[in-house]
């Protein structure tokens, strides 16, 4: 497997694990819609929040929140939308961003709330 897949792999449990140990129960990993990922769908008392985990192994070109581009969060919202549609739920949707800098051995995590407002 190529180096920045299992950094991709690495990323998602660590931000799985991150959730979990802040009190989030996962619902989905890796859900499919159209042309879209959803990384993770976790909720925390009445709030589903959707997350998207970027992860790189260094910020030489930008940290790793910055590469989530407008056309993925169209994508992202569409999915979701299906989702809440499919599984007929009544919820607060909130968009997150995990984003995850590999520092030698560490991983540095930052959990940003309703990061799709901040575009």
């Amino acid at each position: 497997m190529a180096q920045h897949n299992e950094l991709g792999k690495k990323g998602e449990q660590l931000a799985v694990d991150f959730l979990v140990q802040n009190g989030y129960d996962i619902v989905e990993r890796n859900y499919r819609f159209d042309k879209a990922e959803v990384d993770i769908i976790a909720k925390q008392q009445d709030i589903l929040a959707i997350v998207e985990v970027k992860a790189r192994s260094s910020v030489n070109f930008g940290d790793p929140q910055d590469f989530v581009k407008p056309k993925q969060i169209k994508n992202l919202v569409k999915a979701v939308d299906e989702y809440i549609i499919v599984n007929d739920l009544e919820v607060e949707v909130r968009f997150d961003i995990i984003a995850i800098v590999k520092e030698g051995e560490k991983y540095q995590i930052e959990h940003r709330k309703n990061a799709f407002y901040h575009f």
